[in-house]
């Protein structure tokens, strides 16, 4: 009997999980880093559910890397980038950026707005607006 209900929640779990992941699927426009808001659409990160991948470009480099989703825990792993240089301010959200998604431990998806938060103290690393075509 035990065993059926550990399967049971084994279960759960994957479909609440599956449920995570095709809703954070898509794009997003980042919108702030930590407590100072970016402009214009150069800086996104995309998820793609079916190999829990994620791409996007920090405003001056492309990057990717794996994400894992569990429950409202997330965590990116092997991230990697482009290398090419740019002007200073670029470079510093960039910085911003890569360290958002390696500190990032948990996040919230409200109204197409996406929260990460730090997996340290849970302060918020970065915040995006998901893209208008990827919300039909």
């Amino acid at each position: 009997m035990t065993i059926l209900l550990v399967s049971g929640c084994d279960e759960t779990k994957k479909v609440i999980d599956t449920a995570g992941n095709i809703q954070l699927s898509g794009s997003y426009t980042i919108t702030s880093l930590g407590d100072n808001a970016v402009s214009g659409d150069e800086l996104f990160i995309s998820f793609f559910a079916l190999d829990k991948t994620v791409r996007g470009n920090t405003g001056c480099n492309s990057f990717f890397g794996n994400y894992a989703l569990d429950l409202y825990a997330l965590s990116f792993s092997e991230i990697g980038s482009t290398e090419k240089a740019c002007e200073t301010d670029i470079m510093d959200n960039e910085i911003a950026f890569l360290n958002a998604l390696n500190n990032a431990g948990s996040y919230t998806l409200q109204e197409k707005e996406l929260t990460l938060f730090s997996k340290v103290d849970r302060s918020i690393l970065l915040k995006a607006m998901k893209n208008t075509r990827d919300q039909e």
